[in-house]
């Protein structure tokens, strides 16, 4: 195949005097250079593994086919050359250095437009498959959009996106690097060498080219009907809004991008929602018309949709995001707990690691009498929790969660009852004005109740509760002691209902 091999990374250079394409060395703008990561034990098992089983747990992974597997797992939509990637992501027979080179992995990337601060839910199943061909000894490249995100993709829109300030993009680039960074470093490499995550940045080159490079070296080969026949293209041309010249460029920015890390990478696979299969298919013509090679395969995922037709990853009260920053661990682990029964095991298969067998025994476990709702739920929120946020994020989440159950012994601190105010209504109020005040009055200053009478009433059936305590005397002021570390008071009328008191 006539790639440039990784260790001899080079950039292709597009003269103005000619249409010949040069090569010279390049250094790639990032890449991760960590080698260790967590345990297998963190998304295959819920308890500590012994070595031996982990390594047990990487042969069986890298001795299995990683289109065989998404297939299996609901992951795969649709591929181009679909026997030929089979044939290229079939494992080596063994793991000798020689067959090693004889039959290489696959080296594959997905990009990440940074359109926000942080990645959501619907960015998520990228990281998946990613992580899924870097479980089976694949090396995942992610690719920052910071030059196509000026651009913004057409793909799935109905508008075209406003356009961000250059401060407002680094600030997103730099986000959503370290959100990718850290959920693929916690998965488990295949022991191969070269495996670690690769994370670029297009403006890297495209701040290079001139419009006249971009007509002269790209425009050329491509052929206007195929990119207007393209879905994307279509719905929009169609729409009463239209499209603009630069969202129509955007499949051959993205088709060049491709091209770029397949010469300049060795990158030899580009991953995608369905959504993307025009843009993805764009690439895979330039190589093959440009560099006159074959070896460039797509590959795309279905969109994460519920089983009514509806986007899975908007809340009431907008995106799940994947930053902690901008969701709590508590927040992202309630979410998954809410799933209706009829998803749960579908998103287990495509948003977790866990075993196929294991998630048949728990559609088993499902359909018996005797079963605890919501057991397939807990299962699904903590392994996509763990996924995202680590062993760290879980844990808060759990604790949490048990701490704010009405009633708990847990004992609620500052830093807890704050992972949940953003989901949580919130009021502030003065410190003197608090303390000494009437439970009951400070439930109507609230706003957890409309009246007094209503609150009175609730406590005298034993369902108000201050700072997760059951309150029982219509006498209760509030002393110095319930202030949680000086700063907040949580009021509960029931299990759902809350108000956050925050001490100004």
């Amino acid at each position: 195949m006539a790639c440039i091999c990784a260790s001899t990374r080079t950039f292709l250079f597009l003269s103005h005097s000619t249409s010949k394409l040069s090569l010279f060395p390049l250094k790639p703008s990032f890449s991760s250079s960590s080698s260790s990561y967590p345990s297998l034990s963190l998304h295959f098992t819920r308890t500590k593994c012994t070595l031996q089983h982990q390594n047990q747990q990487h042969q069986t992974l890298h001795s299995r086919n990683v289109i065989q597997v998404l297939e299996e797992r609901g992951l795969l939509d649709s591929a181009t050359n679909d026997s030929a990637l089979r044939s290229a992501a079939a494992p080596s027979p063994s793991s000798s250095a020689a067959d090693a080179a004889n039959s290489p992995p696959l080296k594959v990337y997905c990009g990440f437009d940074p359109t926000a601060e942080s990645l959501h839910l619907g960015n998520l199943l990228g990281i998946i498959v990613l992580s899924w061909f870097r479980r089976c000894g694949h090396q995942p490249f992610a690719l920052i959009g910071g030059a196509t995100a000026r651009v913004g993709d057409p793909s799935g829109k109905s508008l075209e996106r406003p356009e961000l300030d250059v401060a407002t993009l680094e600030r997103n680039t730099v986000g959503i690097s370290q959100t990718i960074k850290q959920i693929l470093d916690r998965s488990p490499n295949s022991n191969l060498e070269g495996s670690n995550v690769v994370i670029l940045n297009n403006y890297d080159w495209w701040k290079e080219f001139s419009l006249l490079d971009f007509l002269k070296n790209v425009g050329r080969y491509a052929r206007v009907g195929s990119m207007i026949a393209k879905e994307s293209v279509r719905k929009r041309l169609e729409s009463e809004q239209g499209m603009s010249y630069t969202e129509f460029t955007y499949q051959l920015l993205q088709g060049y991008d491709f091209l770029y890390l397949f010469q300049n990478e060795g990158v030899n696979v580009q991953i995608g929602g369905s959504d993307q299969w025009g843009n993805i298919t764009a690439g895979t013509e330039l190589i093959r018309k440009i560099l006159q090679v074959e070896g460039a395969y797509g590959l795309t995922f279905p969109l994460l949709l519920k089983s009514d037709g509806t986007k899975f990853g908007k809340s009431e009260d907008g995106a799940i995001w994947l930053s902690p920053a901008m969701l709590s661990p508590y927040k992202f682990y309630q979410y998954f707990f809410t799933v209706p029964d009829a998803d749960v095991i579908r998103f287990l298969k495509i948003l977790t690691f866990l075993d196929i067998e294991e998630i048949a025994a728990l559609e088993g476990e499902m359909k018996k009498q005797g079963y605890v709702p919501n057991t397939a739920q807990r299962r699904l929120a903590e392994e996509v929790t763990r996924f995202v946020h680590g062993e760290e994020g879980l844990a808060e989440a759990l604790k949490a969660t048990e701490a704010l159950r009405p009633g708990s012994e847990t004992k609620l601190d500052w830093k807890t009852i704050e992972g949940i105010a953003e989901g949580v209504p919130s009021c502030s109020l003065a410190y003197d004005n608090v303390l000494n005040l009437s439970l009951v009055d400070l439930s109507v200053s609230s706003g957890l109740f409309e009246s007094k009478s209503a609150a009175r009433r609730l406590l005298k059936q034993g369902g108000l509760y201050l700072n997760n305590n059951r309150v029982d005397s219509e006498n209760k002021r509030i002393e110095e002691a319930d202030i949680v570390d000086g700063k907040v008071l949580l009021l509960s009328a029931g299990k759902k209902n809350k108000v956050l008191v925050r001490i100004a």
